[in-house]
């Protein structure tokens, strides 16, 4: 537990007057004290934007001093975080202070000022500069850094007690990991911060602790956040992490990774102040019923006398408890009601604000010209527009026989713009007018997945780097659909033409049209409409109408086996003979030829990287659901070295199936004419 520094100063003060001891050896014993309440430095860094320098007695020197003065004498704020701006622009700063979630508040400020001195002393006439401790993080420049995701200087904490080496061990630790990222990414404006511990089947605990500045969107924080865990398993290797580490990496092991905008951490015992976490508000307690009078009967009447006090006492226990029972559930009721008229409203407000006028998206694409149109889909057309603050914008046209009711189609748009993550196309808003139905998106300008892998001039655009970084992104996506989301998604039509790539040829999951919500504890579900693409459903779903995460899995698997190869998984051509995708790669890795699997327009030099992930493409499309591995296991597999990957099985083969012989190429659809009562549809959102 920490204990108020103010006091043990306090203490310590009166011991010396009382001992006669110098005023020297109290002050090294409040800088003892101090540094202590900071804990230990994590690092320090001047300029590491390359803004510049300032000079002595400059305005920009006297704001920056004013600046710090305010935050340093600050005693309203008492959750941790201190967001101030002091001057004009070009002389402006701007400073954000932020303590780890269990310090308390007068240790917080302490830390901030000791960390306020090292920081102009390490950093002097620097208009930008950072430090960090164990329990405090102090940054100022003279750019905009509010609202700003900043992952660089980043650092690796290290420690001597290893967390148990092994597969367990290592997912337990991503689970707490994930865990506490969802918990953290959601909190408030004053705090985004969780900790927890987890137990593995070895009987070894973890404790976590994951925190992010609040002044990030939910968005940002889990960005930021799957940066830093993705960090864990190369933590103490210099060239990874390189822009720090704490202490010398030879003989200790990973324990965090700290952020200008998060941070994680994880030991094997409690490190954290577990008694400064908030609680949850707890319903009120029946009183206890009142005492029974201190009466001394007389012997003869003792009887009488007991008889008398039961029949009033119980009466009116009984009449109390029943009062406060009432009060109680009148009380819940009321709050109840209270949370779901602000639910309502809120959705009403997010509703309002996703809201487009449709001259407004007529004017964007002006009128709707052929010159805009990108494509069209099944469920209508796609438009490039342009608005009047300059945002491009990609705008769907839906058909107007689509079948759906203005709330349904209101309702499915407030829940897919609930799933923001940087690799899914997010969506914008929406017009509801008449009969005109448009959702409105993010532009993603360089196309989709297919135009450039499955294209023989476009594809050497994608080098193995590109294509590297384009698995990992739709890891994520997948990811955060399946576990990280607040509602589990289940996509059912991954595929090449639905992953769109912006201008830095990231990643982004498209088209929802054909997707299905789960509950929170739901595993699988069935259904007699079978939809989706030919070549990338799962047995179980192609066959039989069952869908889970695993389906999606499936589909990922193909995905990559795709990217790494450059062909369709409809066939690969050996002269006059056509062998599927994945009758290919396995028949390859049987012979231990898996290299003949990737694209020829690939160079070999990241061959260790192309093999394993020709090893994960197999594990995922194996025929038995249950030996896929999750998006989370996937994610860590593409992370860890380390790790050991199991053995694949032989892939799904069901190209002679009554399902893949329908007619048509690898695109055609699969319909059938009932639909389940279990699926919530999810409109689509994008050219198919």
């Amino acid at each position: 537990m920490i204990v108020p520094i103010a006091s043990n100063i306090l203490i310590i003060e009166r011991t010396i007057r009382m001992a006669g001891v110098s005023s020297m050896l109290l002050f090294f014993l409040f800088v003892i004290l101090i540094s202590q309440a900071s804990g230990a430095l994590v690092g320090v860094r001047c300029d590491y934007s390359k803004v510049g320098n300032y000079t002595a007695n400059s305005i920009y020197n006297t704001n920056l001093n004013t600046l710090l003065s305010t935050l340093s004498s600050n005693t309203e704020i008492n959750y941790g975080f201190y967001n101030f701006s002091h001057g004009q622009s070009p002389d402006r700063v701007n400073a954000i202070g932020l303590c780890r979630g269990d310090v308390e508040p007068d240790e917080c400020r302490s830390c901030l000022n000791y960390a306020r001195s090292n920081l102009t002393q390490d950093c002097p006439n620097q208009k930008e500069a950072i430090i960090q401790y164990d329990n405090c993080m102090l940054r100022y420049s003279n750019r905009k850094i509010f609202g700003n995701q900043e992952v660089k200087p980043d650092y690796c904490l290290v420690n001597l007690s290893n967390i148990r080496d092994g597969d367990e061990s290592k997912q337990a630790l991503a689970n707490l990991m994930r865990k506490l990222q969802g918990v953290a990414a959601s909190g408030d404006s004053r705090r985004k911060y969780a900790t927890d511990d987890l137990t593995t089947g070895n009987f070894e605990t973890i404790y976590g602790l994951v925190q992010c500045t609040p002044d990030l969107s939910e968005i940002q924080c889990n960005d930021c956040l799957d940066g830093a865990i993705s960090l864990i398993p190369t933590c103490c290797n210099l060239t990874f992490c390189g822009e720090g580490v704490r202490p010398s990496c030879n003989s200790a092991y990973c324990g965090g990774v700290v952020r200008p905008s998060c941070n994680i951490k994880f030991e094997k015992y409690r490190f954290y102040n577990h008694t400064t976490m908030l609680d949850p508000e707890i319903p009120p307690s029946w009183p206890a019923p009142p005492p029974f009078p201190d009466t001394s009967p007389e012997p003869e009447e003792s009887g009488n006398t007991i008889v008398t006090v039961i029949s009033i006492v119980v009466p009116t226990v009984v009449v109390v408890l029943l009062i406060c029972l009432c009060l109680y559930l009148r009380r819940r009721k009321a709050r109840k009601n209270l949370v779901k008229e602000d639910e309502v409203e809120d959705e009403i407000k997010i509703a309002e604000s996703l809201q487009f006028n449709f001259n407004t998206i007529q004017v964007a694409t002006e009128d709707f010209s052929d010159s805009n149109k990108l494509g069209q889909g099944g469920f209508g057309a796609v438009y490039r527009g342009r608005l009047s603050n300059g945002q491009m914008i990609a705008v769907k046209r839906l058909s107007r026989d689509s079948g759906q009711g203005d709330t349904e189609f209101k309702n499915e748009v407030l829940l897919v713009a609930k799933l923001q993550h940087r690799n899914l196309v997010r969506l914008l808003g929406f017009c509801l007018e008449g009969n005109e139905r448009l959702l409105v998106y993010e532009y993603v300008p360089n196309k989709s997945l297919d135009y450039f892998i499955f294209d023989p001039n476009m594809k050497a655009q994608l080098d193995w780097e590109s294509r590297y970084k384009i698995i990992r992104g739709i890891t994520r996506g997948l990811l955060y659909l399946h576990e990280d989301s607040r509602v589990r998604v289940i996509h059912r039509d991954l595929k090449a033409s639905n992953i769109l790539l912006d201008e830095e040829m990231n990643p982004k999951i498209a088209d929802f049209g054909m997707a299905r919500l789960f509950l929170v504890d739901q595993t699988h579900a069935n259904t007699t409409r079978i939809v989706g693409t030919c070549g990338y459903m799962a047995p179980e779903y192609a066959m039989h109408g069952q869908f889970s995460v695993k389906s999606d899995v499936f589909s990922f698997g193909v995905l990559v086996l795709e990217i790494l190869s450059g062909q369709k998984n409809s066939g690969i051509h050996h002269g006059e003979n056509v062998e599927d995708l994945l009758s290919f790669a396995w028949r390859s890795w049987k012979e231990q030829t898996a290299i003949n699997i990737v694209d020829p327009s690939l160079n070999n030099n990241s061959r260790n990287e192309m093999m394993r992930c020709i090893h994960i493409g197999l594990l995922c499309v194996q025929e038995n659901l249950a030996d896929r591995p999750t998006m989370a296991t996937i994610m860590l597999m593409l992370n860890s070295y380390s790790l050991s990957l199991p053995i694949p099985t032989k892939p799904a083969f069901y190209k002679n199936s009554r399902n893949r012989s329908l007619p048509g190429s690898s695109e055609s659809m699969i319909k059938s004419a009932q639909e389940s009562e279990n699926e919530a549809s999810i409109t689509e959102l994008y050219a198919r």
